[in-house]
């Protein structure tokens, strides 16, 4: 069943004359559902057109009308038609570069206009000329929720237990028994129990049905059941279709084994701010926390406190490159950043991790000015998704350079809490040394700690794991063990940050002095 938000939505542009409407996807199977529920409660005909076919009608979609295939005979057709309907058109948009063409859909949706016929146009990606982007509007298709992705897995389960009765009548029981157990509350002994339907459902959340629908036949193929051991596998392909389109990058729960050391401000902050998204605080109508911004000096940690925080939390977590983004088209960057928010909320209850936010709010590192206003736009949604958004999806985002960052982004209020990441004392350096040694098998028994620390005054929590690496080559080199000396001759050779940096990182720390919370 089409999201019932999509068909009301759908429904009141068709009820108020819109003549020309778009829905940007691959997903054709869904947007047959929707308009066919659209037009079953509005009664209006159906009609689909593509190059191959022409224009049919979709309860008789025997008869193949191929005098209308050609898009200048179906726009020709489409002025002449007086009948109220829907003519969904499938990858018209190519053919509208032709000057021709375009003119002719204008024509087309002028008389539309004066009635309730529409047309609906889908495709990927969808590029309109301006004059017919002025008078079109485009309809988001969300990603499948959970009552569609349930219905999804019903139909595969019941299309495999016919075709497996036909082939191989004895083994048909598997099938029934995890058809019975998804459409009832009862699980049968075959089958998924609620548990485990509820950890497979979770799992499908992020991808299109397409893709669901194909790892959910692979899972049940393979094994002849659906478990909770299936979770992995659609995990897998979930990962995968995340990284395949580029702008996310996806950390199952599982995979996240980062640890963070001190912090003690940072972590007494998210102990108290757990409780948000509990039903105790739901009953009292707190909202969750929206999240947090850590800023201040590169290679101390603030990477890594994102990743732990979703270790913390027990939930998966998914970064936002802001650089990742900025697409040279007109418009891509927005639609962009709708598609990385549209996932992250399929995804929820999430920790959404968006690194170097500085870069998005100027893009290339500019003024603002010089990028035609996009960097405001981007900046102006993500406020307002932030101030608005209803999923349970916690921000963290982390920054580096605060001049960059626009004033109404660091007011109170926007962010749950900011944090300022400064170096690592004396007590943090012990622990980084402590953990990088223990990571590369070496025994911190046999090192001097306390002068390898007080030697690396100053450091990164980057640039002493960098110096144990260094280290570690020197040593190989030279067939030797690794030795205090060795670190500390690699420390002196090794100009730090708060040295090469040090105006830049003396202006962060006097910015960030009454503003922000210290993380320590």
């Amino acid at each position: 069943m089409p999201a019932s938000t999509s068909v009301h939505d759908l429904r009141t542009l068709i009820r108020s004359a819109h003549p020309l409407i778009v829905i940007e996807t691959v997903e054709e199977e869904r947007v047959f559902a929707l308009v066919q529920s659209v037009a079953a409660q509005e009664r209006m005909p159906l009609f689909e057109w593509s190059i191959t076919r022409g224009l049919t009608r979709c309860d008789d979609s025997q008869t193949i009308n191929k005098l209308t295939a050609a898009p200048s005979a179906l726009l020709q057709h489409l002025n002449g038609l007086t009948v109220e309907a829907i003519f969904w058109l499938k990858d018209l948009t190519p053919h509208l570069q032709d000057a021709a063409a375009a003119r002719q859909l204008r024509e087309v949706a002028a008389a539309y206009g004066r009635s309730r016929a529409t047309c609906l146009l889908t495709g990927h990606p969808i590029t309109l000329p301006p004059d017919l982007e002025h008078i079109a509007v485009r309809l988001d298709l969300h990603l499948p929720g959970r009552d569609e992705l349930q219905a999804m897995l019903q139909t595969v389960l019941q299309s495999l237990g016919t075709r497996t009765a036909a082939r191989r009548p004895p083994s048909t029981t598997v099938v029934q028994s995890l058809l019975n157990s998804m459409s009832t509350s009862k699980a049968a002994d075959s089958g998924p129990s609620a548990q485990e339907r509820d950890a497979i459902l979770r799992a499908l959340q992020g991808l299109t049905l397409h893709q669901a629908r194909q790892v959910i036949t692979q899972c049940i193929v393979e094994d002849g059941t659906l478990s909770a051991d299936d979770v992995h596998t659609i995990v897998k392909r979930k990962v995968q279709a995340i990284k395949d389109g580029g702008l996310l990058e996806y950390y199952p729960l599982e995979d996240n084994r980062f640890e963070l050391g001190g912090f003690v401000n940072l972590k007494s902050w998210l102990e108290r701010a757990k409780v948000g998204f509990t039903a105790e605080a739901k009953a009292l109508n707190l909202s969750p926390p929206r999240g947090i911004m850590l800023v201040g000096v590169p290679g101390c940690g603030k990477s890594l406190a994102a990743k732990a925080i979703a270790r913390e939390w027990q939930l998966p977590l998914l970064k936002l490159d802001a650089g990742r983004l900025f697409d040279k088209y007109v418009g891509e960057s927005e639609k962009n950043f709708r598609k990385a928010i549209d996932l992250a909320e399929s995804l929820s209850p999430i920790v959404l991790w968006i690194d170097e936010i500085e870069k998005a709010m100027v893009a290339g590192g500019g003024s603002g000015d010089a990028d035609a206003g996009l960097s405001r736009r981007l900046f102006g949604a993500f406020l307002t998704w932030l101030q608005e958004k209803r999923q349970d999806v916690f921000v963290v985002a982390t920054a580096n350079n605060l001049t960059l960052l626009p004033p109404e982004l660091l007011r109170k209020g926007r962010f749950d809490e900011i944090f300022f990441v400064d170096l690592p004392d004396a007590t943090e350096r012990t622990a980084i040394w402590t953990i990088h040694l223990g990571l590369r098998k070496q025994d911190r028994t046999r090192f001097d700690l306390s002068q390898i620390v007080e030697a690396s005054t100053g450091f990164s929590g980057s640039e002493i794991e960098q110096a144990v690496v260094a280290a570690l080559y020197r040593a190989l080199h030279r067939k030797q063990p690794l030795t205090t000396d060795l670190l500390l001759e690699e420390l002196t050779q090794t100009v730090p940050l708060s040295v090469t940096r040090s105006e830049e990182i003396n202006h962060l720390r006097a910015m960030a002095q009454g503003r922000f919370v210290n993380v320590r």
